[in-house]
């Protein structure tokens, strides 16, 4: 079944229960009354409600209406977030300078709103000694409280200690913050835009601002988190 409304001619009822194009009340009249209406107004008659008894008309500019919903529905999407979860795995011995490498990935992808799952890969011995691991999980939660909170505490799976930590910033807030820097790169850009340049840019707005967002993290996902 077709979820288009039926629209003037195609609405085959006696009578309807109109309004107006401001939203006011009519009331009801009779269908032909309506479409009168309708032609005086250059618009349509559109079914709004159509189980109601007797179904509610609309007079609008059916058009004009579709391409407004369809632009809303494009920002929603545009808007939508889109959280996902990276990880990043440590060893329980690991280096300094490694950890600042890794400590470095979970910033960047708790800017970007995105959680972040840490394993502590035990081998051998190092299974007697949980509590390294522990600490491990700790420090780094510490280290980066102000981008990030821990969602899931830290717990043993098998050889592996888990944490969760989770973004105080919303996909969507670093998601706005991206169109502004993005904005500011194309203004600081040297050189001039040609028409054919901004109607590039305008159609790629959508994805755009998302592509920001993840840029950094999505070329470090692309390899296996290195084991320390």
């Amino acid at each position: 079944m077709s979820a288009e409304p039926r629209i003037n001619d195609r609405i085959r009822v006696p009578e309807v229960r109109l309004v107006g194009p401001s939203g006011e009340q009519v009331g009801i009249v009779p269908l032909a009354k309506a479409l009168e209406l309708a032609q005086e107004y250059d618009l349509d008659l559109v079914e709004v409600a159509a189980n109601a008894r007797p179904p509610v008309c609309k007079l609008m500019d059916y058009g004009k209406f579709k391409y407004e919903s369809a632009m809303k529905a494009r920002e929603a999407r545009k808007n939508q977030a889109h959280t996902v979860i990276k990880e990043m795995k440590l060893r329980p011995k690991i280096d300094p300078h490694d950890y600042d490498t890794k400590k470095g990935h979970v910033v960047r992808f708790l800017k970007a709103g995105d959680k972040v799952k840490i394993t502590i890969m035990f081998r051998g011995r190092e299974q007697s000694r949980p509590e390294l691991g522990f600490r491990l999980l700790q420090r780094l939660a510490k280290d980066v409280e102000d981008l990030g909170f821990i969602e899931s505490n830290p717990k043993q799976d098998g050889r592996n200690m888990i944490m969760v930590l989770g973004p105080h910033k919303k996909k969507t807030e670093a998601m706005a913050e991206a169109r502004e820097l993005q904005a500011a790169r194309k203004a600081d850009a040297p050189g001039t835009t040609t028409r054919r340049d901004r109607a590039a840019d305008e159609q790629s707005d959508d994805q755009s601002a998302e592509d920001v967002v993840e840029e950094t993290a999505a070329a470090e996902s692309t390899e296996e988190p290195a084991e320390a």
